[in-house]
């Protein structure tokens, strides 16, 4: 996985730890951030407190010597690799005119290049294993003017995310690698979203990062022969697994569902 140190990340980690998963992380954050939660070492705290075996990798996504590096380290420590999770994102909904260079460069090398890089290293080692998925939490195409209009710079980013991912679904389809994206109807309550204009109001109109967590768990451990090449959305996933009652997943309890902030892209 990139990143997970917290958010939808670390959810999506502990989920699988209550199966005894096996998880190696890659990230950035070695010491505690001044102003966020967790690190890459209390999220393997909570990986093994889960029922887990947990691997905290420090590095970059960015860094192509990092990736390399994490991979090696995780096939040496579990012996293959079964699942890719690219779950490092960066966002920034900054109009094209104010988006700075630094961000605009920073979501492409995180979003688009991280997922192709660390995909494509691991792949070696995903058609060894006999349900291969990668998963990449980013949305379906949706190059609408609302919201390319709204914020060119991370649509492009997320959406080119989207296509790495399924362009890998279409080449490895033979050698039977599942390739998903995965997306929710609703903004997710993490720090990320908290810190943008108007995070209040967002976090309390958003669903928990466990919900994620839960449709993510549907997906990798699906067939990889039947199931890929698909932008799937969370609800959609939880449905067809027999998950309708979505009210347990507000980030505020007692939410109803109408109420809940639509997240971008799906509509």
């Amino acid at each position: 996985m990139s990143g997970g140190s917290r958010g939808i990340g670390l959810a999506i980690a502990v989920r699988a730890a209550r199966d005894g998963a096996n998880v190696a992380m890659l990230a950035k954050t070695d010491a505690p951030h001044p102003t966020l939660e967790g690190t890459l070492h209390t999220a393997a705290d909570a990986v093994v407190a889960a029922g887990g075996h947990a691997h905290p990798i420090v590095g970059d996504v960015r860094n192509d010597d990092d990736i390399a590096r994490a991979v090696a380290e995780t096939v040496e420590r579990f012996g293959g690799i079964d699942v890719v999770v690219n779950n490092a994102s960066v966002i920034d909904l900054s109009p094209t005119a104010v988006l700075s260079e630094k961000k605009y460069d920073l979501m492409q090398d995180v979003n688009v290049r991280g997922t192709f890089m660390l995909s494509r290293a691991a792949l070696p080692h995903l058609t060894a294993s006999d349900n291969p998925h990668i998963l990449s939490l980013s949305p379906p195409l949706n190059p609408t003017a609302k919201w390319l209009g709204a914020h060119t710079g991370y649509s492009v980013a997320k959406f080119a995310m989207t296509m790495v991912t399924l362009g890998m679904a279409a080449e490895f389809a033979s050698r039977g690698v599942a390739a998903n994206t995965l997306w929710p109807r609703t903004t997710i309550a993490t720090a990320a979203i908290d810190k943008l204009p108007g995070g209040d109001r967002l976090m309390a109109l958003s669903r928990t990062p466990q919900i994620y967590a839960d449709a993510a768990y549907e997906v990798i451990t699906a067939s990889s022969r039947e199931l890929t090449g698909r932008s799937l959305v969370v609800e959609d996933v939880l449905a067809e697994a027999g998950i309708t009652d979505l009210s347990g997943y507000a980030a505020v309890p007692g939410t109803p569902d109408e109420a809940l902030y639509p997240d971008i892209f799906l509509d």
